[in-house]
């Protein structure tokens, strides 16, 4: 029996990690949940979106499943998720692109996995807002070391890239491509303009890449090059590994290549723990309408289940899943040719007709 934590969000989160926990039950293998909250209803009970016994049950269990989660734009809470993934050092952002039959894309053949670094890079939340008297002080710091203008109404964020940390997620990426059979690791970066920080995360990623020559081949290339590519030729690519702010950007660039964040599921791993999520955001206005696509947050458990070592359940999940979204009777509204279909099926009983399909999909283990 494996004990997970599960935590199911705000907005529409619930409902799709609801749908998910099922078909993850409907697979056989045996769970024992721990739910936990985090998020805007959090906040009400505990005085915060991320409540220490939630952190707690995570650091125990070692593997949680986790709903969408509301983060707030330019005001409130800083991102749980950001904070669950530094509280956690789950370094790993681990995102697969894989095209399916039946999702409308304009490529059919894509598939490819981003493992972006976590705990570095702008998104550590270094900040400095404008006009208080500390960030004058930088600014007046900044400007005599590095003989550059800064306008004194600027706000400042850091962008910290440390050899650690880069070392760690690109060797992370050389040894998921070799445990999933994958053939080339991309470098992505921006090191002709960003020399330093970017050149060190570049010259990182080429010592660590020399210990797996002929193994996995290895190439780096500059991230405005690297989203022109993707566009054009989205087959050339295999694993790509990237610091944090590209990774973010870019893994929303691939979901669009296999249509939309709808199918994009994604992990967050560290040193034997692990938080698994949809990439997609909380749409608070579709709450409690049993209407959003719950695929991405359903393929997210079958990383999980790949995770825990239970292959077999992944890959008859994985292939109902498939088999679903090919047919494209019960699906939901976004994955019909007219979003006004009036087949469409919601969340639930989208989850309903993937459960069935696993009871006679046929599998190649």
């Amino acid at each position: 029996m494996h004990k997970i934590t599960f935590i199911p969000g705000d907005g529409i989160g619930p409902e799709v990690a609801w749908a998910a926990r099922r078909c993850l039950e409907a697979t056989g293998v045996s769970f024992q949940w721990d739910e936990r909250p985090a998020g805007e209803g959090a906040i009400k009970q505990f005085n915060t979106p991320l409540p220490e016994d939630t952190l707690k049950s995570v650091r125990d269990n070692r593997v949680a499943i986790k709903g969408p989660i509301t983060t707030p734009i330019g005001k409130g809470f800083r991102s749980v998720n950001v904070a669950l993934r530094k509280a956690l050092n789950l370094y790993a952002c681990v995102r697969p692109c894989r095209t399916y039959a039946g999702v409308r894309s304009p490529f059919s053949q894509v598939n490819l996995v981003i493992v972006r670094e976590n705990t570095e890079d702008l998104y550590a939340g270094i900040e400095f807002a404008a006009g208080e008297e500390r960030t004058k002080q930088l600014i007046a710091q900044l400007t005599d070391w590095s003989k550059q203008p800064i306008q004194a109404d600027a706000a400042i964020s850091i962008k910290p890239i440390s050899a650690t940390a880069t070392e760690r997620i690109v060797r992370y990426a050389f040894e998921h491509a070799l445990a999933h059979g994958r053939k080339k690791v991309t470098a992505v970066h921006k090191a002709n303009i960003m020399k330093f920080t970017d050149g060190l995360f570049m010259e990182t990623a080429r010592r660590v890449a020399a210990a797996y020559e002929g193994r996995v081949a290895f190439e780096d290339r500059l991230v405005d090059a690297t989203c022109m590519q993707l566009v054009l030729k989205p087959q050339d690519f295999d694993v790509l590994v990237l610091p944090n702010l590209y990774g973010d950007i870019i893994s929303d660039l691939c979901a669009g290549l296999i249509g939309g964040l709808g199918v994009a599921p994604g992990a967050n791993i560290g040193d034997g723990i692990a938080v698994f999520e949809a990439v997609h955001g909380s749409a608070p206005k579709y709450a409690g309408l049993n209407k959003v696509n719950p695929v991405a947050m359903i393929l997210s458990g079958v990383m999980m289940l790949d995770y825990l070592g239970e292959r077999s359940a992944a890959r008859r999940l994985d292939a109902a899943v498939a088999a679903v979204l090919r047919e494209g009777r019960r699906v939901t509204y976004d994955l019909k040719a007219d979003r006004n279909d009036p087949t469409a099926v919601g969340t639930k009983e989208m989850a309903d007709a993937i459960i069935e399909k696993m009871r006679t999909v046929k599998v190649t283990i």
